[in-house]
């Protein structure tokens, strides 16, 4: 990278909580927020390919990664009002959002509340709509999460048979999932550890009418068919373009990230 990358913390939400960014250059306001189970440290490998000309902001959202709150109810509403006092305090009159997986969700959420401050939306594998057909897809994860952890004592017995029974390969990517879930565990109250009618009043597929915003949704055509469903659902909004990526299955911003760059170079040139 030719550029100078900076980090940066700012007290938030009268002194309750304190976020963190990695920041880079002047020009087109371009803000990423990171999917589900990592943090900003995801859209390095993208910046190693975006031109000059891009003012980048790529914060931990609040809860993850060095982007710590106290005594606070973790919502998708919230993170939208918290990344509203950051771009206030940064005096930020008019951004592009960049989203992955639940960043994705933040992202349009915003879009739909502070329209006039969002010159447009790149979303990547975006969580946030719940096609009818996949109504249950948090159950298994909310089995991994609960206690007294029965179904993961349950894989825990299994693993040294599984290979025998020809279940291993199910086990073993239950037992990572859950793994990764316990990494991030605001990622795991945000998608299903809430009561279920908060979760469902701030999903987006009965208010994608009202999405204005240009938006941009990118999605490897590899993916899990949860993951193309979702994708498909955004694309309802007025003025969205879906692009299916070949050869990819989820986590553009490591798999493809030049592609991306390139993407993103063209979406916000006028």
């Amino acid at each position: 990278m030719t550029r100078s990358l900076r980090n940066a913390r700012m007290k938030l939400d009268q002194g309750r909580g304190q976020i963190f960014w990695r920041e880079v250059s002047q020009g087109t306001v371009l803000v990423f927020l990171h999917g589900s189970w990592t943090d900003s440290s995801q859209w390095l490998p993208v910046l190693e390919h975006l031109g000059a000309g891009y003012h980048c902001l790529i914060p931990d959202l609040p809860g993850f990664g060095e982007s710590r709150f106290s005594k606070v109810h973790y919502s998708i509403d919230a993170e939208v009002e918290w990344l509203a006092e950051y771009f206030e305090a940064l005096r930020l009159k008019q951004v592009y959002l960049v989203g992955h997986s639940v960043g994705g969700w933040i992202a349009a959420s915003y879009a739909l509340k502070y329209p006039h401050q969002v010159q447009g939306l790149v979303l990547l594998s975006p969580e946030g709509v719940q096609p009818s057909e996949m109504a249950g897809r948090w159950t298994l994860a909310r089995w991994l999460m609960g206690q007294p952890p029965v179904l993961y004592g349950l894989l825990k017995l299994l693993r040294p048979v599984s290979k025998a029974l020809k279940i291993q390969v199910t086990v073993e990517a239950w037992l990572q999932l859950r793994q990764q879930m316990r990494r991030s565990p605001t990622a795991c109250k945000l998608l299903f550890q809430r009561r279920t009618a908060e979760i469902k009043s701030e999903l987006l597929q009965e208010r994608l009418d009202w999405l204005k915003t240009p938006t941009l949704i990118l999605q490897g055509q590899e993916d899990a068919p949860i993951a193309l469903a979702m994708s498909q659902t955004y694309a309802l909004a007025p003025d969205a373009e879906l692009h299916l990526i070949p050869d990819i299955s989820h986590d553009l911003p490591h798999a493809a990230p030049e592609l991306l760059a390139q993407h993103l170079q063209k979406f916000v040139t006028p």
